[in-house]
């Protein structure tokens, strides 16, 4: 449970209502004890838990909340206009960092973190580093928001919040343009486009709950397929030979790279 009022500005944007749809949906947060600021003043995705308090007043939301969450597009952050020295600030804004943080709002103790949409679904991955200043109540507060969401992980490096921004941020994206890839294989073969959606759509849902529940690591059960030198193994080898690794790795790359100047824009 979170103590104390948490305020997301920006809340009623698509990752801002995301974790508060999730954090509602744990009772990680009672909906008097959120507050949600928006440019309209309304948070129609939040319509089911009457006692948020919605406002246009982001400063008014930074006096009234002892833990404030950034989530509004990197390049509107200048824009929020809020002064918070003795507030805990956290952010999920890709590319803004401590320093600007701590530089916008006036607050000491912040930390930067990356989400996604499947908070709603409390099914996301949210890493964060906290500022020097950050305390261990400050700690468990974040990591009690986090782990309502999803998993969650402290890392040691800032940079590191710009590789899981490319790699875990978006979702679906990178999954969905090779299931993208394999609905157009089976559509070039000659079946029928739902058919193919539906059996690729039941392929990803699946590995997805093997790869969160299985024991063995991903590179284990790549091995074991290859051993067991069937149908999969003449594909995944085909597929390593063609550079595979290689490809994704430039895609990431350049994921990253947008991640780190997306919030100086």
């Amino acid at each position: 449970m979170i103590t104390g009022r948490l305020g997301i500005v920006g809340g009623n944007g698509q990752l801002g209502s995301a974790i508060a749809k999730g954090l509602l949906k744990a009772g990680a947060i009672a909906p008097e004890a959120l507050w949600v600021s928006s440019r309209s003043g309304r948070a129609e995705a939040l319509a089911d838990w009457p006692g948020i308090t919605v406002t246009t007043d982001n400063q008014s939301l930074a006096e009234a909340c002892d833990t404030i969450l950034m989530s509004v597009p990197p390049a509107g952050f200048g824009k929020v206009g809020i002064t918070a020295p003795d507030r805990l600030v956290v952010s999920v804004m890709a590319g803004v960092t401590r320093a600007r943080l701590g530089t916008e709002t006036g607050a000491a103790r912040v930390v930067r973190a990356m989400s996604s949409p499947a908070a709603a679904d409390r099914m996301a991955y949210s890493p964060w580093i906290g500022s020097a200043a950050v305390t261990d109540a400050d700690r468990e507060t974040v990591r009690a928001l986090f782990s309502a969401i999803g998993e969650t992980d402290e890392l040691s490096d800032e940079a590191h919040i710009d590789h899981f921004t490319a790699m875990t941020g978006p979702v679906p994206g990178f999954v969905a343009l090779y299931a993208d890839c394999m609905i157009r294989y089976a559509r070039a073969a000659g079946i029928a486009p739902e058919t193919a959606e539906r059996a690729v759509r039941q392929l990803f849902l699946s590995s997805g709950a093997v790869l969160g529940t299985s024991p063995e690591s991903p590179v284990e059960q790549v091995r074991a397929m290859v051993d067991y030198a069937g149908t999969t193994a003449a594909g995944l080898l085909a597929m390593e030979h063609a550079g595979l690794e290689e490809v994704i790795a430039t895609g990431l790359d350049a994921a990253v790279a947008r991640a780190r100047n997306i919030g100086t824009e």
